[in-house]
């Protein structure tokens, strides 16, 4: 049964509440009236065709945008006019389509920056290396290396500079790091652009165990439909800044509006057979 509404369920109040989010750029409107809600503990994502607002919408839900109209609420909270790192600290993390890591840095002084928003070391503390500073980085390293690090499987790369790694592998010490974030929603931009077939089915699984076992909410935007099918309790499509279908998978899949976005046309057979070529190809292997 689908949840509601739009992926909450029942009366119980969605983590993520997204409604009338417009956005312009001088005389471009990037997103308009867009509005959809998150349900704890969900899988959620963002599709659409190339240029369609998927990213816009992501850093306008992040705090790197400031819309237009409309309002981002997390846990009932407005958290419209809140900067990205304050949005940090209250549970959103994200990784970005470009991978942005800090290439000379190791992976795992990388994933330790993902936790700044939470410290509580003071300047003079720091500057000095005093207790406090002390007790956090050694929680910090910790938590990271027991949990974060193993959880992914990347114990191998910990001391390796991010510039020496495979693009497969930078994906996920973005991923990492944002986990580092301690999140109630994960927000993953493409989390498996470029990959191939086994770093994709690496990336599923790690995405189905940290909503599973962390209880973490997933956020993404993702091309690949196959896994977009496979993995997400809700579906929302953008075209041209604008939500024109969602639902949850089965039910996107076959609605006009989001066959004509991708092909069109409507030929509702031919839609489906690429959504569902990639997970296929997977599962023949």
């Amino acid at each position: 049964m689908e949840k509601t509404p739009q992926g909450g369920a029942g009366n119980t109040p969605p983590l993520l509440q997204i409604d009338g989010i417009t956005l312009t750029f001088g005389g471009v409107r990037a997103l308009s009236d867009v509005g959809f809600s998150v349900a704890a503990g969900s899988i959620t994502a963002i599709i659409g065709p190339n240029g369609a607002g998927k990213t816009s919408l992501f850093n306008t839900v992040s705090g790197f945008y400031r819309p237009t109209r409309g309002q981002v609420r997390f846990k009932g909270q407005d958290i419209t006019h809140l900067p990205a790192p304050k949005r940090a600290k209250l549970g959103l993390g994200r990784s970005f389509q470009n991978i942005a890591l800090f290439r000379g840095m190791t992976v795992l002084d990388n994933i330790k920056l993902g936790r700044h928003a939470h410290l509580k070391t003071n300047v003079l503390d720091a500057l000095f290396y005093l207790g406090r500073a002390r007790r956090e980085e050694a929680a910090l390293r910790a938590d990271i290396e027991e949990r974060i690090i193993d959880f992914l499987e990347i114990d191998h790369i910990r001391h390796a500079p991010v510039s020496a790694l495979p693009y497969g592998l930078q994906k996920r010490v973005e991923m990492a790091r944002a986990l580092a974030m301690q999140p109630e929603i994960l927000m993953l931009d493409e989390p498996v652009a470029g990959m191939n077939r086994e770093e994709t089915e690496d990336m599923a699984r790690f995405i189905l165990d940290v909503r599973e076992e962390w209880g973490v909410t997933v956020l993404m935007v993702e091309h690949d439909m196959g896994m977009v099918m496979d993995l997400s309790d809700h579906v929302v499509v953008l075209n041209f800044g604008q939500v024109i279908a969602q639902g949850t998978p089965a039910a996107v899949q076959g609605d006009p509006e989001v066959i004509r976005a991708y092909l069109g046309s409507g030929d509702v057979g031919d839609l489906r057979r690429r959504l569902h070529a990639g997970l296929a190809t997977r599962e023949a292997v």
